[in-house]
C-alpha cells in the first residue's frame, strides 16, 4: 500500500482568481511506514504573492525568484504520485490548485483524480469528531502530535505532521516526527529545519489475555446473554 501525504502553499486562496502554487511537499508511506522518499519543491508562480499569504507561510517573491516553474517539475511530480493514495487535509483546496496548474501546463484534461485516489483527512476528522475543531493544529493537540516546529506553515513540514496525525486517526501509531532536525536544502531553501521521519520502529508488542481475564470475559458474556434473553451475538457466533 503506497500513500502520499501531500500539502501545498500558494500565492492566495483561489486559483480562479489567478493564484498559483508556490510549494509542494510530499511524504511517502509504504504499508503505513515512512519510506524516506519525499518530494519537495518551491515553485516560481510568475505573479505576486498576497501579503496575507506571506504572513501564513513566510515565502516571498524574492525567495522564489530563481525557483523552477511548475512545468519544469510537473513530470517528476506526476511520476511520484501516480497510482498512490493521496492523503490531504482539506483536499479540495490543494487538489483545486493542482488541477489548475495541470490545466495551465497541458491541454489533455488530466486531473489529479485520474491519477490517484484522494483521502481528505479534514472530512475524516469531521466524521470522527463532529462539532469539534479539526484544523491540523487542533488535531495535533487531540492526538498528541508534536507540532512545536510549526511557527509558519510549510508544505513539507505540514505533510510530515499530517502523516503523524493520519496514522493516529486511523490506527493509533504516532511518533514519526522525531528529533534530528536539519536543513533539507541549501541556505536559501533551509528556512525551516524539519523533523525527519524515522523508518525504524520496534515491532508492536502483543499482550495476550491470561486465564483470569478470559474467565471474566466469559462471565460477562453469560451475563449479557441472560439479560438479553439469549441474544448475545458474540456467544451466538462462537456456538454457530
Amino acid at each position: 500500500m503506497r500513500q502520499i501525504v501531500l500539502d501545498t502553499e500558494t500565492t492566495g486562496l483561489d486559483p480562479r482568481e489567478g493564484h498559483r502554487l508556490i510549494e509542494i511537499g510530499c511524504v511517502e508511506l509504504v504499508d503505513r511506514r515512512p519510506s524516506g522518499n519525499h518530494f519537495h519543491h518551491y515553485i516560481q508562480p510568475d505573479r505576486a504573492i498576497d501579503a496575507e499569504a506571506v504572513e501564513v507561510h513566510g515565502i516571498t517573491n524574492e525567495f522564489l525568484a530563481d525557483k523552477p516553474r511548475f512545468a519544469e517539475i510537473a513530470e517528476s511530480f506526476l511520476d511520484y504520485i501516480r497510482g498512490a493514495e493521496l492523503i490531504i487535509h482539506n483536499a479540495a483546496f490543494d487538489v483545486g490548485f493542482l488541477n489548475h496548474e495541470l490545466g495551465l501546463w497541458r491541454t489533455d484534461g488530466t486531473r489529479i483524480a485520474d491519477l490517484c485516489e484522494v483521502t481528505d483527512t479534514l472530512s475524516l476528522a469531521r466524521r470522527l469528531h463532529p462539532g469539534q475543531r479539526n484544523s491540523l493544529d487542533a488535531l495535533c493537540k487531540r492526538y498528541g502530535v508534536d507540532n512545536s516546529q510549526r511557527e509558519l506553515h510549510g508544505a513539507l513540514l505540514d505533510a510530515e505532521i499530517l502523516a503523524d496525525v493520519y496514522l493516529a486517526m486511523t490506527g493509533g501509531q504516532v511518533a514519526l516526527v522525531l528529533g534530528d532536525e536539519s536543513a533539507r536544502a541549501g541556505a536559501d531553501e533551509g528556512r525551516h529545519a524539519h523533523g525527519r521521519l524515522s523508518g525504524e520502529r520496534a515491532p508492536l508488542r502483543v499482550v495476550r489475555a491470561d486465564a483470569a481475564a478470559l474467565a471474566a470475559h466469559a462471565a460477562r458474556l453469560e451475563a449479557i446473554a441472560a439479560a438479553s434473553g439469549g441474544n448475545c451475538l458474540w456467544l451466538n457466533s462462537l456456538s454457530s
